[in-house]
């Protein structure tokens, strides 16, 4: 079966987010005061052929461990949609 993998990759806190702090204030600079922190991050969207739901989340998570995140600076999520 043919599993959505949605997969956001984010800094840990703590890590320095420069082009967030960026957007935050060009948003600032626009007018828009009301701002809290802002906090960038990286949305894959994968489709994985696996046998179940559990078989697609793994596939993802082997992904994000071999690829798309980096485990010293980075945290991920995984959704996978049916």
């Amino acid at each position: 079966m043919i599993y959505t993998v949605e997969i956001k990759v984010g800094l840990k806190k703590g890590v320095a987010d420069p082009e967030g702090t960026n957007v935050k204030k060009t948003l600032g600079l626009l007018g828009l005061k009301n701002l809290g922190e802002v906090h960038t991050a990286r949305l894959y969207t994968i489709e994985v052929d696996a046998e179940s739901e559990k078989g697609a989340e793994e596939e993802a998570r082997v992904m994000c461990e071999k690829l798309l995140a980096n485990p010293v600076i980075n945290s991920y999520t995984i959704d996978v949609k049916t």
